[in-house]
């Protein structure tokens, strides 16, 4: 009985370390506050069906990404630097495209992009600083943007505010 229990412990610890963007403990609202550039936090376990919709704080450089009202992820990102600045408002997802690269800016990588705008804003991989660095993309951990590109389609509403 004993070795079906530790076996069980075993089974246990190794799904928690193939998943380690599943999260337990405080609320995702409350985990997003102590990220430091370039960190996020991704709850698989939480609300896993519903509509989803993501809200980008470009005050704080904070994305949270919710599922029927429920917070799933957040992440520190990069937006637009002083005249280069993201616009606010609301948005839907219209394009997604794995490799990608920028016409505008010398054929930059941006990899997992999702466009939010004709004029070329997109939420996309790229170096998080943990300050606004970017010209008007919203610049994701890779490893987010991985996350986020998986669970999104076209029309998947982003709300960026100030």
């Amino acid at each position: 009985m004993r070795l079906i229990g530790i076996g069980l412990l075993v089974c246990l610890a190794a799904s928690v370390s193939a998943h380690p963007e599943s999260q337990h403990g405080p609320p995702i609202e409350e985990k997003a506050q102590s990220l430091r550039a370039g960190q996020y936090v991704w709850d698989a376990g939480a609300a896993s069906a519903g509509s989803l919709s993501i809200v980008i704080d470009l005050t704080a450089q904070r994305a949270v990404v919710y599922r029927d009202g429920v917070a799933i992820a957040a992440s520190t990102v990069s937006t637009g630097r002083k005249g280069r600045e993201t616009p606010t408002g609301e948005f839907t997802v219209l394009e997604k495209e794995v490799v990608h690269r920028s016409r505008t800016y010398d054929d930059a990588p941006m990899p997992y992009m999702q466009r939010l705008t004709w004029k070329g804003v997109a939420m996309h991989a790229g170096h998080v600083p943990g300050y606004p660095a970017s010209h008007g993309c919203i610049r994701l951990p890779a490893g987010f943007a991985k996350l986020l590109y998986g669970v999104t389609r076209l029309g998947t509403p982003v709300v960026i505010k100030a």
